[in-house]
């Protein structure tokens, strides 16, 4: 919990507290009023807190509240939500951004991305890409930008700030195909309707953008220095065209203001630069900190300065209105009051907040002397010279450096002051009459405590300030001339005139008491001296006397010692302790007692050596270990070095991430072939690596002799350059496949730049990339080719070789002489190499496989079902069926019941990958179940036992019987092989277990689903068959007479085309495109209602399934069971509507 100062006034009378005024514990840096609960006022401020000014309270007009928790550091920015109450997002300086509910207890949401450095400025804007891309319903309304000291400006998600925020510079990359660096931003705002945005960046411009996609509309080249503050104007005012001004201020003295109407109006397809201001407002003497509207009137401007001063200007008539000089430093933040139009609030690095009114300003335009505030504040703190003597005191204290990310340390604010310059000779006199400050104070937020009136430059006088950093003296003050006000300011020179401490100060203290004491010390010594028997008074008195040690023996001396060591121990001086200690000679006490309070210096380690060999060891190990408590990590290592405990400060260094120390020590003092030495440089590239310093991290894995490492991490970035650096050091170190494979990706890469010259050179590394090479010939000649015949978009940005130019002939003879003139590639040996490089079904069939045994290995089995699928699915689709049952017998010998067993839970994401895998499997099983029992002798097998007998005339007559006219005939495209009358095929167990399997190919969903997408497909056939057609129409219409010659041999060509269509089915009627139209949207909208997850993995075809069941029924009937004949040919009658199917239904359904 931070500590809360506050002063209180109290009416004596009624002893009742009449107002409570509460303190800043460090400057002022961001004032923001919420837009919803008018009148409350945010304040930012340095002492880790924010605080809540209810400015419109009755009963108490500090009416304050304070937000600490989760803040842990300065609240350099704040931004309340335009319309959601309570809600306001703040920025602190070590990067973090977070939002406060003001009106829960509870603590903030902090976002997970942190910046680097400082956060400048936060603002609420729409959603831009990616966070914009969700539903209406899955992305707020509004997102928090937030720009740090970094350059970067990220959109973080309010709802979700635990997920990573997102850099808009890749959006603005993107959108306006930007490839060189982009600027530094220094500050973010957004237009009040939410369409534009302004980034202000570090080299003095501004960039407009605008919504959804950040298209830059506008560069605005003005400004020279890094941009401070943006501010648009509101859009309440009298005259709407206002809306589009936009002033800007930044480490430059003036304040610019521009109209953007027209740019944002003229929707310019290519940016537009502006070099011109608007208008141009002059007068501070310093950077300009912060800008705000006033909601109350057309174009009036507020503006904060460093030159310790807050200007209103009418920027219509570039026109200074008022000046307000009350703060005492410089200004970091002012905000107008949203219900008072003549009231303004602004805050400071004097640890105020100021309320103040414009018509009581008597100043109209900022200073233009140039005494620094700097020289006044320590004019001010200093006592007041003589009225005889005209200098000013002399004395100085060191300015503090200004930081460049806007951030001041408060913990020196007593001995440093403002850069700037700003405040007159005249202001100066005026103000060296009034009440000085103290050295260190802790100012409140400035208002008349008792009266109602606002505060202006006036009532200056009354502001209360609270000491709370004086320590009180023990001893009485020197009786210099100083402010009675602040009797404990004491100046510089001052302390400066003061002697060294005493390291006997009770043994000095005591020899200047009264001159009775002093006798009486000089009889007790004299008897002591002078005493032959020991005196057991004389010892008590030597003990109560312990000064006169001085002048006794060594044991007196000691116990003096003692008195005088306790004492400066009790009073915070350890150093005296320790001389008093090595005076004595017990070194290693003094050692001893530093170590363990946590004192000990370099020179009592240096003199360790004193007191032996193993103190010294000692001390130093005590010392390094005080060291690292202190976070000095190196010194620790180097003291450790001096004891040669090298390993130690090895570890020290590399587990507090010193890494370059550690190896550089390592190397200078280990064995070149010690493994700590290879662990230094593993680890070290790996956080180089986790942090993006690819190349860096090449040099720890080279330097670890991992070079495969090495070119593996230099690919990580993914450039053409990277990968192919990648490459050569690979091929260096001898890992050829690995370089073989970077060479491709770099090539892949340039190919995509059109970089025909740099692939080839890419692929020529390797001479296994010959067929690689074949294949980008070709593709560049190609490309070549139909950039020529003007069918390419992309004309002159490409970079072809030069064997593209010139070359007549068929284009495959242009191709096969390029191949033999740059790649010498003319026997058939040659291309029989090309073309098994070029083969990889098997390579990409491995890589699934291979990833389905890793995932098994690891328990991960909904992975591994994927990823057999995937192979499965891979050979499937290249037509090659023994490729795919050959994965089957390797990788799922006993069938699926294992992987069902694994996966267990039937709700399982991979329960519909598994029923398809499983499908497949079943799928392949019965076609071999078929081909078993299909030729002229079927043979026993593990589906069959085939038994020779004699069949009976009253069976052959029975078959003769049964046998249909249908299938007497002869079919060329369906034979149906006879089976011999001798056989007899009774089914195995495990063929009767295969059929009963099939019932899960049987599926009505996957039936319904691919008949719908049969007639998608035929549609779609239909209709280029029509427009087919048509073009031919069209191109059989030479003159005009042309139509009515050749409408006989069209209908006469169609009419054959129809008869001979009919041969094995009727002649289907014409159908009009509304129909074919129809039936498309309606095959759509049934696939659209399927779940995802029947879409998404595939499925053998249904009704092929049924057509083998039917087939394997008709030629053995004993084989299939009557209800799977019905459930098949129900299958078939019910889905089989597309021509397809339609004649095998006829066959085998009536």
């Amino acid at each position: 919990m931070y500590e809360i100062v506050m002063v209180k006034c109290w009416d004596m009378a009624t002893l009742e507290c009449c107002w409570t005024l509460p303190s800043l514990g460090g400057f002022a840096y961001s004032l923001a009023f919420s837009p919803v609960d008018t009148g409350c006022l945010a304040i930012g401020v340095g002492d880790g807190m924010i605080r809540i000014w209810n400015t419109l309270s009755i009963k108490n007009n500090y009416d304050v509240k304070n937000f600490w928790q989760g803040v842990k550091s300065k609240v350099t920015a704040l931004c309340w939500h335009p319309t959601k109450e309570g809600c306001l997002a703040f920025g602190t300086d070590d990067g973090k951004v977070g939002l406060y509910d003001t009106y829960s207890s509870k603590p903030p949401q902090i976002s997970s991305t942190y910046h680097k450095k400082t956060v400048y400025t936060l603002a609420w804007g729409p959603p831009v890409p990616p966070t914009a891309l969700g539903g209406e319903g899955d992305r707020p309304s509004l997102t928090l930008y937030s720009c740090g000291g970094e350059g970067i400006v990220l959109q973080h998600n309010p709802w979700k700030l635990s997920g990573e925020a997102f850099d808009i510079n890749k959006l603005i990359r993107d959108t306006n195909s930007i490839t060189y660096k982009l600027p530094v931003h220094t500050e973010i705002s957004w237009k009040a309707d939410g369409k534009i945005m302004a980034l202000g960046n570090e080299d003095g411009s501004i960039e407009i953008f605008r919504v959804p996609n950040l298209k830059l509309i506008c560069t605005i080249q003005q400004h020279h220095k890094l941009v401070n503050t943006i501010s648009w104007h509101h859009e309440h005012g009298s005259q709407p065209e206002l809306s589009y001004l936009m002033a800007s201020g930044s480490n430059n003295a003036v304040i610019y203001v521009h109209n953007l109407q027209t740019v944002i109006e003229s929707n310019s397809e290519s940016p537009v630069t502006i070099t011109e201001p608007y208008r141009t407002l002059s007068g501070h003497t310093a950077k300009i900190t912060s800008l705000a509207w006033s909601q109350h009137h057309d174009g009036r401007l507020v503006s904060a300065s460093y030159d310790g001063t807050a200007q209103v200007w009418d920027t219509l008539q570039e026109e200074p209105l008022c000046n307000f000089r009350g703060h005492r430093g410089r200004l970091f933040c002012v905000v107008w009051s949203p219900l008072d139009p003549d009231c303004i609030y602004s805050g400071a690095d004097d640890f105020c907040v100021y309320k103040w009114l414009t018509s009581m300003q008597e100043h109209s335009r900022p200073p233009q002397g140039k005494k620094s505030i700097e020289l006044e504040k320590k004019r001010l703190s200093q006592p007041k010279p003589k009225p005889k003597k005209k200098k000013k005191p002399t004395s100085r204290v060191p300015i503090k450096q200004e930081l460049c990310d806007r951030n001041e340390d408060e913990g020196v604010k007593e001995s440093s002051g403002p850069v700037e310059n700003g405040v007159s000779d005249q202001e100066t006199e005026e103000e060296a009459r009034e009440p000085e400050l103290p050295c260190a104070v802790t100012s409140a937020v400035s208002k008349e405590p008792i009266s109602c009136t606002p505060v202006s430059v006036g009532f200056e006088k009354s502001k209360v300030t609270i000491n709370n950093k004086v320590t009180l003296l023990k001893k009485e003050l020197p009786k210099e001339k100083s402010d009675s006000r602040y009797p404990y300011c004491i100046s510089e020179a001052l302390m400066k005139k003061r002697k060294a401490r005493s390291i006997l100060p009770l043994s000095t203290s005591l020899d200047h008491r009264s001159k009775e004491e002093i006798h009486q010390d000089c009889l007790v010594l004299a008897t002591a001296k002078h005493s032959k028997e020991p005196n057991e008074d004389v010892s008590a008195d030597l003990e109560e006397r312990f000064h006169l040690g001085l002048f006794t023996d060594r044991a007196t001396l000691y116990r003096m010692i003692e008195v005088e060591g306790k004492g400066h121990l009790e009073n915070g001086h350890p150093e005296l302790f320790h001389q008093l200690m090595l005076w004595k000679g017990d070194l290693k006490g003094v050692l001893r007692t530093a170590a363990e309070r946590g004192e000990l210096t370099d020179n009592l380690v240096a003199m360790a050596p004193v007191a032996g060999y193993h103190v010294w060891v000692w001390a130093v190990e005590a010392f390094a270990k005080q060291l690292c408590f202190q976070d000095q990590y190196v010194k620790a290592a180097s003291h450790l070095l001096s004891i040669h405990k090298v390993y130690e400060a090895v570890e020290l260094l590399k587990s507090n991430h010193f890494y370059r120390e550690a190896i550089a020590v390592a190397k200078a003092r280990l064995r070149p072939e010690d493994p700590i030495l290879k662990d230094l440089y593993l680890s070290w590239g790996a956080v180089l690596e986790k942090d993006g310093h690819y190349a860096l991290a090449a040099k720890c894995y080279l330097g670890a002799t991992s070079a495969y490492d090495a070119a593996k991490v230099l690919s990580k970035k993914g450039d053409a350059t990277s990968l192919r650096t990648a490459a050569e050091l690979a091929s260096i170190v001898g890992e050829n496949e690995l370089s073989a494979s970077l060479a491709l990706r770099c090539a892949q890469e340039l190919l995509l730049a059109r970089n025909w010259v740099g692939a080839q050179e890419a692929l020529h590394l390797h001479e296994s990339l010959k067929g690689q090479r074949l294949v980008f010939c070709l593709l560049e000649l190609l490309s070549k080719h139909l950039e020529e015949k003007q069918l390419l978009e992309v004309k002159s940005s490409s970079s072809y070789n030069a064997w593209t130019a010139g070359g007549e002939g068929p284009f495959v003879e242009r191709v096969t002489a390029v191949w033999k003139t740059a790649f010498s590639l003319d026997s058939p040996e040659q291309y029989q190499a090309a073309v098994r490089q070029l083969q990889s079904l098997l390579l990409h069939l491995c890589h699934d496989l291979t990833l389905a045994v890793l995932s098994q290995q690891v328990a991960s089995w909904d992975t591994a079902v994927e990823e057999l699928l995937r192979a499965v699915m891979r050979s499937y689709d290249s037509g090659n069926f023994t490729i795919m049952q050959e994965v089957h017998s390797a990788f799922l010998p006993e069938g699926c019941d294992h992987l069902r067993d694994k996966l267990g839970d039937h709700q399982s994401p991979t329960t519909p990958a598994f029923k398809s895998l499983e499908a497949f499997f079943i799928y392949g099983r019965l076609y071999e179940f078929w081909w078993s029992l299909s030729g002229p002798c079927p043979e026993s097998s593990i589906w069959v036992r085939a038994a020779h007998r004699r069949m009976t005339s009253v069976e052959q007559s029975q078959q003769l019987n049964n046998v249909s006219p249908e299938e007497t005939e002869p079919k060329a495209s369906q034979p149906e092989p006879s089976r011999p009358p001798e056989l007899d095929v009774r089914l195995t167990e495990e063929g009767e277990q295969i059929l009963r399997a099939c019932k899960e190919l049987f599926s009505e969903e996957h039936a319904s689903l691919q008949n719908s997408q049969r007639t998608v497909a035929e549609v779609q056939e239909t209709l280029a068959d029509m427009i087919r057609q048509h073009q031919k129409r069209q191109l059989c219409k030479p003159t005009a007479d042309g139509p009515a010659k050749n409408e006989p041999e069209q209908e006469a060509e169609q009419s054959l085309s129809g008869s001979q269509h009919q041969c094995k089915e009727e002649k289907s009627e014409p159908v009009s495109l509304p129909e074919l139209t129809k039936r498309l949207t309606e095959a759509n909208e049934r696939i659209a209602k399927f779940p995802e997850s029947i879409k998404t993995w595939p499925f053998p075809d249904v009704l092929e399934c049924c057509l083998i069941l039917l087939h394997i029924k008709s030629q053995h009937p004993g084989c299939v069971t009557h209800e799977m004949q019905q459930q098949a040919q129900e299958l078939l009658q019910k889905y089989s509507n597309t021509k397809v199917y339609k004649r095998h239904c006829q066959t085998f359904c009536t």
